[in-house]
């Protein structure tokens, strides 16, 4: 029997300017290790494997896949796989909100008439890097010390240790190296001072051979940099980050924090791509 496939362009603002997710149902009996063969032959960023929940409080499960290593959580395909879900007739047992199911546990998910928004899981890892750690995200960036106003641990499943700089400018500015001997998860964030986004982000990791690659828009980074955020005073009422401007993406992540204090993350989610996948 074949299998299901949505291809979903997740936090776009224009068609085909977010991040695309590959939504595979139907592969419930697949072994982890052909579920990451399969997102290796796709070669996108994250493949999610759309399966039926095991907690009664779920409205779906789902395993997300890197090229290397399957992930406890990820933002962009925490939305594609509930657009997804949706678009394949799912209905929620609760009409206010959607549960999903992963290895962080049971995320909630809300929909308005625009867009999808999860609720950012607690951090597994804060706090402030060590001098060692901090040095070698300096390096690996290109930066001098100087140029970095905080530095902390937001690690809500990949594991992202967050730079913050005076400016959007020097962001986008950033040229880090190429290539890193060991694992890298470095997530950058400044301001912009006109109107429209108020932050820009950029995200750069290492895949299993070394290789740093930028993730065009990252749901989790921007998640745990809210966090960070309005943790520390520098954000407060709602906002809209930009991401994935160096690629030539147009990234919208719309940031909100409730009176609980609980972080949303929402954006946008279409379907590009809709059909059977053969794997035999």
């Amino acid at each position: 029997m074949p299998l299901e496939l949505q291809t979903v362009d997740v936090f776009c603002s224009t068609p085909l300017s977010g991040n695309p997710l590959a939504v595979i149902t139907g592969a419930d009996d697949f072994p982890t290790a052909d579920m990451l063969r399969l997102t290796q032959w796709f070669n996108l960023s994250e493949t999610a494997f759309l399966l039926p929940p095991t907690s009664p409080l779920a409205d779906y499960r789902v395993r997300i896949f890197t090229l290397d290593r399957e992930l406890p959580f990820a933002g962009h395909p925490t939305l594609g796989t509930c657009h997804a879900w949706l678009n394949a007739g799912g209905t929620p047992k609760d009409p206010d909100h959607i549960v999903q199911q992963c290895m962080a546990g049971l995320i909630p998910i809300r929909r308005t008439e625009n867009r999808l928004a999860f609720a950012a899981p607690p951090l597994l890892r804060s706090g402030p890097p060590t001098p060692a750690d901090l040095d070698q995200a300096i390096r690996f960036l290109g930066i001098e010390s100087s140029a970095v106003l905080d530095a902390a641990w937001i690690d809500n499943g990949p594991g992202w240790l967050g730079i913050r700089l005076a400016s959007a400018q020097q962001v986008l500015d950033l040229t880090p190296q190429r290539s890193w001997p060991g694992r890298i998860e470095v997530g950058v964030v400044g301001p912009h001072t006109q109107t429209g986004p108020a932050f820009e982000l950029r995200a750069f990791f290492t895949d299993h051979n070394g290789t740093v690659l930028e993730d065009p828009v990252t749901g989790s980074l921007n998640a745990s940099v809210a966090q960070w955020l309005y943790a520390t005073g520098i954000a407060n009422g709602p906002y809209i980050a930009a991401q994935g401007t160096r690629l030539g993406r147009q990234g919208r992540i719309y940031i909100s924090r409730d009176t609980t204090g609980q972080v949303w993350v929402g954006g946008n989610t279409h379907t590009v791509v809709q059909g059977s996948l053969y794997t035999t």
